[in-house]
């Protein structure tokens, strides 16, 4: 887009200042109940009338019915320096709002806030400064990998799909406000942020354009993971195949404990970095809640900008004007991060990454907890013997799986239903969910369904071309927005390959349509040329093992960055 475009030219020379807190700025106003609901809904009740209703809190509101309190806070940023300030909207979803009763309003409080920093933003641009509005994406009080019951580590109290419908009615009235840039924010869990960037992915695609996407992180501790147990590399690698202009750490931390995070990031992201750390830790006995004053987290964020870590900077709870005021004097003359040139290679992710390299040994995918190859495994999830199961993975991986393949093609199971119970008990698992998930099925419903519970990057196994070419694309469109990684089956309308000629033919066909059609990424292919039956004493059987190997070396020579997987029956 022309905005992209724009941003990258500035990024490219300096680095661009965000604003502050929201929330920080509405307390100082001491806004009371009355405030909060306006003329608009001082009768405003529960719907049963049973309880007594409280707004206040409900900051998203207040673009409604306090419209000129919210202008103000968006134009003392911009005075401040803010060359992106974010809409009043990180609770303007229907899964926060449903906690006021107020979902109806969701697309009147996102079209408002977008409108009320559009008008602040329009207000203070001029040719040589232009200023951007982010609509902002917060996580929603649900967590979509975690269990809500200690006692029930497979219940969910949100799904992906109910996230993505959330989403994607924040993001058509966001668009339609007017904002410049989309942010999905303080990413709690990757599995809701997958969700968001899924929605706002279908909402580019109907609207056939796209806005520049930025997305934050929030690392919850001195443990360096956000708290669904994603590492700050695994939580990238997750949500790369966004292609966002800004990947970023915001929230929970002060700067001074997001500094490695902040360096890690800067180190692995081949994008811009934004980081915007909160005023230190909380005091409550503070007026803004939080201790650090303007001088100290300046001084925090010029030593990142000097070391090389950032393109933009903000603030997040507690900051405040001042606070934006003083990190732009700081940074204003230190030259912006230099985009890394990375390597191309595989990159997956479970809690912890994997990265499949040039010289990475092989990569063993733990096939026991495959119902159609372990007998023992399929009798105890027939059986509903989750637990026992549940350990055959944890075996899978102590034993060195790199990789673990989950299959649930079972004619005595719902299999979709299966998958996904069995991937939300995992999830609870670090020891096993570090790891990167293989979701395997002969049915896409299974795949898709499974693809839904899996918060790191995962592989589908597999697509082919065996339904015809627009099923293949389908498909593998799919997989890229999920953010997943495939194994393609050597394997198209006529059949299976049988000959090393036949190899080299599908995979060809299947590389370049991938590649050259749909910008899928090469590393992210991985071929399944058919081993097949070896040493049967079969006559027409003798070249199988022959021909896999020389179609292996063809595909290393022909099809860049391709990766090849063979399984031995």
């Amino acid at each position: 887009s022309d905005t992209e475009k724009q941003l990258k030219t500035i990024l490219s020379k300096r680095i661009m200042m965000m604003d502050g807190a929201m929330g920080t700025m509405i307390q100082q106003h001491h806004l009371t109940e009355e405030d909060y609901r306006g003329k608009q809904f001082s009768t405003f009740a529960s719907p049963d009338g049973q309880r007594e209703l409280f707004l206040k809190g409900n900051n998203e509101l207040l673009s409604i019915t306090q419209p000129d309190i919210i202008q103000q806070i968006h134009e003392s940023y911009l005075e401040a320096g803010s060359d992106i300030i974010e809409t009043n909207t990180f609770g303007a979803n229907s899964v926060a709002q449903d906690d006021y009763y107020m979902p109806h309003l969701v697309y009147e409080m996102n079209l408002e806030s977008a409108r009320l920093a559009k008008n602040a933003a329009n207000k203070y641009s001029t040719p040589d400064k232009p200023r951007f509005v982010a609509g902002a994406i917060g996580p929603t009080p649900k967590t979509a990998s975690i269990s809500p019951d200690v006692n029930d580590p497979g219940a969910r109290n949100i799904n992906f799909d109910q996230l993505v419908v959330s989403y994607q009615e924040q993001t058509r009235a966001l668009i339609e406000g007017g904002v410049d840039i989309i942010l999905v924010e303080t990413v709690f869990d990757t599995l809701n942020c997958k969700a968001a960037l899924f929605a706002v992915n279908a909402v580019f695609a109907e609207q056939s354009s796209r806005l520049p996407l930025m997305i934050s992180g929030t690392v919850t501790d001195a443990s360096g993971r956000i708290l669904s147990g994603q590492t700050v590399s695994a939580f990238w690698n997750s949500i790369r195949h966004a292609k966002p202009l800004t990947i970023g750490l915001n929230c929970a931390l002060g700067a001074a404990l997001m500094r490695p995070y902040a360096e890690e990031l800067s180190k692995i992201a081949d994008t811009y970095i934004c980081i915007y750390p909160n005023a230190g830790l909380p005091n409550p006995m503070s007026d803004t809640g939080f201790d650090e004053k303007p001088h100290d987290t300046s001084s925090l964020l010029k030593e990142f900008a000097d070391s090389g870590f950032i393109n933009i900077a903000g603030g997040c709870c507690g900051t405040t004007p001042d606070h934006i005021r003083a990190i732009a004097e700081q940074v204003k003359d230190v030259s912006p991060r230099v985009l890394p040139t990375l390597d191309t290679y595989t990159r997956l992710a479970g809690l912890e990454p994997l990265a499949i390299k040039e010289g990475t040994l092989f990569i063993n995918v733990g096939e026991r907890t495959n119902v159609t190859g372990s007998k023992a495994f399929a009798k105890l999830i027939i059986e509903e013997q989750f637990e026992e199961a549940v350990s055959v993975a944890r075996h899978q991986v102590e034993n060195g799986a790199q990789v673990i393949d989950i299959n649930m093609d079972e004619g005595m199971l719902d299999s979709l239903e299966a998958m996904q119970h069995f991937l939300n008990l995992i999830a609870s698992e670090p020891d096993i969910a570090r790891i990167p998930i293989m979701i395997d099925s002969s049915k896409w419903e299974v795949i898709e369904a499974g693809l839904k519970c899996v918060q790191g990057k995962a592989i589908v196994n597999s697509i082919s071309l065996k339904e015809g070419e627009e099923s293949f694309i389908k498909q593998a469109k799919l997989c890229l927005n999920y953010g997943a990684a495939v194994v393609v089956m050597a394997f198209d309308e006529k059949g299976q390959a049988d000959t090393y000629e036949r190899k080299i033919e599908i995979c060809k066909r299947a590389y370049d349509t991938l590649v050259n059609n749909l910008d899928f990424p090469p590393e992210d292919i991985i071929f399944d040329p058919n081993i097949f039956a070896v040493a049967t004493g079969i006559e027409e059987h003798n070249n199988y093992a022959v021909d896999f190997i020389n179609a292996t070396k063809w595909i290393k020579d022909n099809l860049p960055y391709a990766k090849i997987s063979g399984g031995v029956s």
